[in-house]
């Protein structure tokens, strides 16, 4: 037991400590060891005791319905560690998606629309999402046709690798639209 469970194991836990030793809430404690072997519903004093004897820690892993806790008797320092561990190598295996914007206007030249269909293509290669952003200036936003013309010109460029995540919409001067790479 570390000091401060010494001087008051009553002492409300904070939420940044894990339910160990006199910190667990629960009167009765359903009890198994390092081994996996069930030692039954224990009192808490019976319990810490056991843990005690073996120099480990009784660690609660779960709740009954009936209120009767369930813990384990190990070191807690390993089991944090092991815990770390699983949570670094989830992370580490998880697919980060970014998202990428290519801006375009309304009258955009064919080989500058081109140029970003390009390197929308790299983006979407890359399994990036990539925001289509077609900006109005000035009076121009009343065409709106002409616009949504651009953005279907854009999205032909590029349609082999692409899939419409979000259909245009208007976003104050911009009208957005969200693609997504295909699966193969």
């Amino acid at each position: 037991m570390d000091e401060r469970q010494k001087q008051n194991p009553r002492q409300p836990r904070s939420n940044n400590q894990d339910p160990i030793n006199g910190f667990i809430r629960a009167r009765e404690i359903f009890v198994i060891d390092e081994q996996g072997n069930k030692h039954g519903i224990l009192s808490k004093r019976a319990a810490i005791e056991l843990a005690e004897s073996q120099g480990l820690d009784l660690v609660q892993v779960g709740l009954q319905p009936n209120g009767v806790a369930i813990a384990k008797i190990l070191d807690y320092g390993k089991y944090k560690y092991e815990l770390q561990k699983k949570t670094k190598l989830a992370k580490k295996n998880q697919v980060k998606t970014e998202n990428k914007e290519i801006r375009l206007t309304v009258n955009i030249g064919e080989h500058d629309l081109d140029t970003k269909a390009r390197k929308a293509r790299e983006f979407l290669a890359d399994g990036d999402r990539v925001k289509i952003s077609l900006k109005f200036k000035g009076r121009e936003i009343t065409y709106m046709d002409l616009g949504q013309a651009t953005l279907n010109r854009f999205f032909t460029k590029i349609e082999d690798v692409a899939k419409i995540e979000k259909e245009a919409k208007l976003n104050s001067r911009f009208l957005d639209m969200y693609v997504v790479p295909k699966k193969n």
